[in-house]
Parts: C-alpha cells; sequence; structure tokens
C-alpha cells in the first residue's frame, strides 16, 4: 500500500531526515516518494538529494503534493505554519501526522476551530500526533503516539505500515505524552553520554577509542534487545550478572553510592518539572 503514497515532510531537519532515511532503507517508501519543505532551499536540495527527496518551496506546496503530512517543523512555528494549510489538510484522502513536542490532537483542534469558535465549520483533519526520536533512522526507534485521533482504521493501518518497520509504536494517553517523549526522546542523550563515559574509561585503561565506542553502543543495544526479547525485569537481568563478590556488583555497589539511579531520576524532573 505505501508503494502508491507520497509522504511530505513540513519541515526537514534532523528529525525528519531520520525518519524519512529509515524509511527508505527499510524500504517502506522509495526516495521519490518524499517531499519536502524548509525554511532555506538552497540547504534543503542538498539535504534532499541524498535520499532523492523532491525539495519543495513552501508548506502549501507540500500539502497538496503529499497524500501523508508529516508537521516537522519547530512547536512555536505550528499556528502561522499549518493553521494557514487546514482546509488543504482536511481534504478527503489526507492523513497528518505531527511530530512537535508539546502539541496534541485537543491543541490542534483548537488550533483548526473556525474562526467563530464553531467547532461544528472546522476541517475535517485526519490527524495523530506523536513523538519520535533518532534512532528511527536505522530502524531501531520509538514514537510515542497519543492514543486519542482522528484516523480511520485504514488510515491507522497506513500508519502503522509507514512507522512499525523503523519503531515500536508506543500508544499512550494524551496526559502522559509529555513524560513518554521525556523517556524516548530526551533520554537518548542521556544515553550517549553514558556510552561516551564508558569509551573514556575504556580509554583511560588503554583501549583504542573506536574499539571502547563499539563495545559501549552494541552493550547498550544488546540489553535493550534482551529486555524486548524476553520482558525480563531489568533488575533481575542485573542480578543476573552480579556474582557474589564479583567484580560487576563492585561497579554496581558504586554507581549506587553515586546516586547514579538517582541522577537519572533528577535529569527527567528537570525536564518534565
Amino acid at each position: 500500500m505505501t508503494n502508491n503514497l507520497t509522504i511530505g515532510f513540513i519541515g526537514y531537519g534532523n528529525m525528519a531526515q531520520a525518519i524519512a532515511q529509515g524509511m527508505v532503507d527499510a524500504g517502506v517508501v522509495r526516495g521519490h516518494q518524499i517531499v519536502a519543505c524548509a525554511a532555506h532551499y538552497d540547504k534543503l536540495e542538498k539535504n534532499a538529494a541524498k535520499l532523492g527527496v523532491r525539495p519543495l518551496h513552501s508548506a502549501v506546496e507540500v500539502a497538496v503534493a503529499a497524500d501523508v503530512v508529516v508537521i516537522a517543523i519547530k512547536p512555536y512555528q505550528i499556528e502561522s505554519v499549518v493553521k494557514p494549510l487546514s482546509r488543504e489538510l482536511g481534504k478527503p484522502g489526507k492523513l497528518v501526522v505531527s511530530i512537535a513536542a508539546g502539541w496534541d490532537l485537543r491543541k490542534y483542534q483548537d488550533l483548526f476551530a473556525a474562526e467563530d469558535g464553531d467547532s461544528a465549520d472546522s476541517p475535517d483533519i485526519h490527524l495523530q500526533c506523536t513523538i519520535p526520536n533518532t534512532p528511527m533512522a536505522v530502524g531501531k526507534g520509538v514514537l510515542v503516539t497519543e492514543s486519542a485521533n482522528t484516523l480511520t482504521d485504514a488510515e491507522t493501518e497506513t500508519f502503522e505500515q509507514l512507522f512499525g518497520p523503523i519503531s515500536l509504536i508506543e500508544r499512550v494517553d494524551s496526559a502522559h505524552m509529555n513524560i513518554a517523549m521525556v523517556v524516548a526522546g530526551c533520554a537518548p542523550a542521556f544515553t550517549d553520554m553514558y556510552i561516551e563515559a564508558l569509551a573514556d574509561a575504556g580509554v583511560q585503561y588503554g583501549l583504542q577509542r573506536a574499539t571502547a565506542y563499539r563495545l559501549a553502543a552494541k552493550m547498550v543495544e544488546g540489553v535493550g534487545a534482551l529486555y524486548m526479547a524476553t520482558g525480563t525485569h531489568p533488575g533481575a537481568m542485573k542480578d543476573a550478572v552480579c556474582s557474589p563478590g564479583g567484580t560487576t556488583i563492585r561497579g554496581v555497589a558504586q554507581l549506587e553510592k553515586d546516586g547514579f539511579r538517582g541522577s537519572v531520576i533528577d535529569a527527567v524532573d528537570a525536564i518534565v518539572g
């Protein structure tokens, strides 16, 4: 079904490019099925050429050309850029996916409401709000997906065919979109710092840096894959590695003394609070 779709990105920054890369590499769509616009057309042309994406000059052109429109601009830009497109986005057969943090279905419905406040006159936009993360570029992403949406069953199937091959589609209620975004969307930066720290320790004891990075990164990937495959509680997975009086438990004890878990929770509090 996706072979006949045109995917349009309003905004083609790092996250939009990660999604496009993942979709093309996974064979979900081909590069020429993607159109995009961005604030700086010369930069857009260079980025689009990497996958054979067709660059367009405006959000209006994207909305007209695409069957699936991905809103991928900064949250503060949505009102000025997207609201004027409401009639086009509401045309039959158009599926809209938002990847903007802080924008849920209710907020879009308020945005698209008629000027006189009569919701009955608002365009019938088929919308799914999501928050992705950058590992979608390699088919290992998470797509936090608001359970409330205005998609039909057929459109939901299309949405899952597009994004399922490159991400875990995790549906959460509207009230928990923000915290889910922090865990899946912000925490990759925390994990990058953890990988970097492990690699620094490896280099300190003589490992080549590239080797240390590969070891740390593959370890993180493997631990996540093991949990997804087995559903074993992370505490039990940790216990399985910690032999009595062994080397690993000494490191775990030191992390506990240094407040490792509390520091992670504090980082989340700093964002959510």
